[in-house]
Order: structure tokens, then C-alpha cells, then sequence
């Protein structure tokens, strides 16, 4: 018990630049204070003791604003960031090393019992502030839900879920990962600037237009030269007027 308590402040200390102390984690954090309490109504949850599991929720929901279910299985080094409002239901697992804001619900959509309701997340996912993660599929290692997202169904390893309904991004690469990773270490709130998905199609959409208009241009000139017989009868100031200005719409998403 008192070397998990440990290992919990030491990950706090180490991905919260307001904590100053291991004191200060150990008093006035309510993250710290729910997995204590969760972690005594899990063993009484799984001693058949399932009242009292329940009553030990209810009283560390009261007390820190966080609600827990004793059956939900919490792995190592987890940090509820401010957490005010969090719920985790009955069949949530959290791998090791995730990060969940505020707001957050790690919920299920269906009535069955002894069935797999609440989703699993791998380890070292981040769930941003508000984020809502309903059903029963998996949250692959290392993904990010974005702040307000509403997510129904499995997020690959890696990968980042934004909007309402979520839409998944893929990583573009492993280098820009391990690149975000030795900078910040995890991603706050789970978005980054290029995580907007209308923002990466509409800049899909305007570098295919200008390549379009240069393929345009090309062809216009080709024609030029073929009906003309000259090398250079194209106007470079009417290819300029004709140009697509990517580069100041592309400054417009920024």
C-alpha cells in the first residue's frame, strides 16, 4: 500500500509542474486521496464484501468528487489531474501511467450485467478534460482523447480521438512521436495543434488544389508551345494571377 502511495506522488510530482512537494501531493490532491480509498473498496469488492465496497465509494465520491466503482481495476502511477467529476464504472480498466482530467466518463451503453460494458485503456493513455469514453472496447497504449470527445468505439494504439462523435487520427509517424514525447512527455489535456481533423482536411484540400493548379499551368504552357512553336510564350503575370494562395489559406487555419 504505502509503496504504490509512493510511487503515486513520485508520477505526480514528475507530470504536475505545480506540485512542489510530496506533502503538498499527499494532502491536497484529491486524485491521491480516490486511489486510496478505491484501492480498499476493491479488495472489499473482491472479499464478496460488496455493500461495503460500495459505502467506501460512495463516502470517496463525497469527499473528493471523484466516483469510482470498486470493481473497476486501476493499474500503477495513474493521475487524476484535478478529477473534479470524474466517473469510472464497474467494468472500466485504466492501464499504467494514464492521465485523466476532469470531467471525464468512462462509461457503458449497454444494460446487461456480467457482460463487458466499460472500456479498457492501455497504458499511458491521456484522457482529456471532459472527454466522455462510453462502451466496452480498448483504448490502444499510448493513445489521447481529446477534451469534450465523445468516443464509441476502439482507438488504436498511438492514435488521438477529437471531436463529437470522435474522429480517430492516426499517428503521422514515429518520429514525430518519439519528438512530442522527449519535449513534453505526454500531451496535455490529450491535443496537440495538429490534431484538428477539419483542419488537416481542409489542408488537404487546398495543397491538392495548388497542385492541381500547377499541373494547370504546366499543361496551359505545353499547349502554348505546341501551337506556337516558342519556348517561352507563357506570361509569368498571368500565372501568377492564376495561382491558388495556399500559403495564406494554410496561415488562416493556423
Amino acid at each position: 500500500m504505502f509503496t504504490r502511495l509512493r510511487s503515486d506522488i513520485r508520477c505526480i510530482l514528475d507530470r504536475d509542474p505545480a506540485a512542489r512537494s510530496w506533502w503538498e501531493v499527499l494532502t491536497c490532491y484529491p486524485g491521491v486521496h480516490a486511489l486510496v480509498f478505491h484501492r480498499i473498496a476493491h479488495k472489499l469488492w473482491h472479499l464478496k464484501m460488496h455493500w461495503l465496497g460500495r459505502f467506501i465509494s460512495n463516502f470517496s465520491r463525497w469527499l473528493t468528487g471523484i466516483e469510482i466503482h470498486p470493481a473497476a481495476i486501476i493499474g500503477d502511477n495513474v493521475f487524476f489531474d484535478h478529477a473534479m467529476g470524474v466517473v469510472i464504472g464497474e467494468t472500466a480498466v485504466i492501464g499504467d501511467g494514464c492521465t485523466i482530467y476532469q470531467g471525464v466518463t468512462l462509461g457503458g451503453t449497454s444494460l446487461y450485467k456480467n457482460t463487458k460494458r466499460h472500456p479498457t485503456l492501455g497504458k499511458d493513455v491521456v484522457v482529456g478534460a471532459g472527454a466522455k469514453v462510453l462502451g466496452g472496447f480498448e483504448v490502444g497504449d499510448g493513445a489521447r482523447i481529446g477534451s469534450n470527445a465523445v468516443v464509441t468505439k476502439p482507438v488504436p494504439k498511438g492514435a488521438t480521438a477529437v471531436g463529437n462523435p470522435a474522429r480517430i487520427i492516426e499517428q503521422a509517424s514515429d518520429v514525430r512521436r518519439e519528438e512530442a514525447a522527449s519535449k513534453m512527455g505526454f500531451s496535455a489535456y490529450g491535443v496537440t495543434q495538429n490534431d484538428d481533423p477539419v483542419s488537416q482536411a481542409l489542408r488537404g484540400l487546398i495543397d491538392n488544389a495548388q497542385s492541381q493548379e500547377e499541373q494547370i499551368a504546366l499543361l496551359w504552357a505545353t499547349l502554348q508551345k505546341l501551337s506556337t512553336g516558342t519556348c517561352d510564350v507563357l506570361p509569368q503575370s498571368g500565372v501568377k494571377h492564376s495561382q491558388f494562395e495556399s500559403d495564406r489559406l494554410n496561415k488562416l487555419l493556423d
